[in-house]
C-alpha cells in the first residue's frame, strides 16, 4: 500500500514537472515557479557583476545564490526521482540514462559549480562560476513552446539552411580573394593575404564596417559596394527559409490545438 501511495505521489509530481504530461493550457504551477526562478537567477548574476551593487550587499547576494542553488538541486533530484514515469527512462538503468541526457546535464550545470567550489577565495574564479549560472537560461528550453518550434523548424529545414550557409561562405571567400588580388599590393599589412582579407569580408558582409580595413583603389571600392549589396541576399536567404519553417510549425501547432479542442468538446 505504501508503494502504491509513493507511485501515486510520483505520478502527480511527474504531471507537474514534465511539460507534456500537463494536460491543461500553459505551464503547470510548479513549472511556472521554476521559470520565474530561472529568470531571477539570471537577473542576480547580472546584478552581481556590478561592484557598486554587490559590494554593499554581498551577504544578501550570497544568501540568494545559496537559496537558488538549493532549489535547483531539489528540482534536479525531483526530476531524477520521477524519470521512470517517462517510458524512455524505464528499466534498471532508466535514471542513469536520464542523468546523462542533455536536459539533465543542463540542470546539473545550473547548480553543481556552486556546491563544488563553495568557499573558493579566488575572485576571478568566483566570477566565472557565477557566470556559469547563466546556463540556467538553457533550462527555459524545456518550458518554451516557441523554442521547441524553433528547434523543429531548424531540424526540418536543415538542408536549406546548410545550402544558405554554404552560399554565405562562398561569397565570403570569393570577396576576400578578389580584395586580396586587387588591394593586396597596396595594403600588404591589412589585405596582403586571403586570411587577412577575410576580416574585411566578414565586417563588410555583416554590414558592421569597423573601418580599420577598407579599400583605397577605385576597383577595390567597387568590389566593396558589390559585397555590401550581396550581404542583403546572404542574410535574407536563411531568414526567409527560417521564417517559412516557423510559420509552418506554428500553423501545425494551431491546428493541433484546434483538433484537441474539438475532440475534448466531442467527449464532453
Amino acid at each position: 500500500m505504501i508503494e502504491d501511495r509513493d507511485r501515486t505521489v510520483r505520478q502527480n509530481v511527474f504531471r507537474h514537472l514534465h511539460g507534456p504530461a500537463w494536460q491543461q493550457p500553459g505551464l503547470s504551477p510548479v513549472n511556472s515557479a521554476i521559470a520565474i526562478l530561472i529568470c531571477l537567477s539570471v537577473a542576480i548574476v547580472v546584478l552581481e557583476s556590478e561592484p557598486t551593487l554587490y559590494g554593499p550587499f554581498a551577504t544578501e547576494f550570497d544568501a540568494i545564490d545559496l537559496a537558488i542553488a538549493t532549489l535547483f538541486l531539489v528540482e534536479y533530484l525531483a526530476r531524477l526521482w520521477i524519470a521512470p514515469e517517462n517510458p524512455k527512462y524505464r528499466g534498471r538503468l532508466g535514471r542513469l540514462r536520464y542523468a546523462l541526457s542533455v536536459p539533465a546535464l543542463v540542470d546539473l550545470a545550473a547548480f553543481l559549480p556552486y556546491f563544488v567550489f563553495a568557499g573558493l577565495s579566488d575572485v576571478f574564479l568566483i566570477r566565472i562560476l557565477r557566470l556559469l549560472r547563466l546556463l540556467a537560461l538553457a533550462k527555459l528550453g524545456r518550458f518554451s513552446m516557441a523554442l521547441r518550434h524553433i528547434q523543429q523548424a531548424l531540424t526540418e529545414r536543415r538542408f536549406e539552411l546548410l545550402a544558405a550557409l554554404t552560399f554565405a561562405g562562398s561569397v565570403l571567400l570569393i570577396s576576400a580573394t578578389l580584395m586580396y588580388l586587387i588591394e593586396g599590393a597596396q595594403q600588404p599589412e591589412k589585405l596582403g593575404s586571403i586570411p587577412r582579407a577575410l576580416w574585411w569580408s566578414i565586417a563588410t558582409l555583416t554590414t558592421v564596417g569597423y573601418g580599420d580595413v577598407y579599400p583605397v583603389t577605385p576597383l577595390g571600392k567597387v568590389l566593396a559596394g558589390i559585397t555590401s549589396l550581396a550581404a542583403i541576399g546572404v542574410f535574407a536567404l536563411p531568414a526567409g527559409v527560417l521564417a517559412a519553417a516557423l510559420a509552418d510549425a506554428f500553423r501545425r501547432h494551431a491546428e493541433d490545438l484546434k483538433r484537441q479542442s474539438t475532440v475534448r468538446v466531442g467527449t464532453d
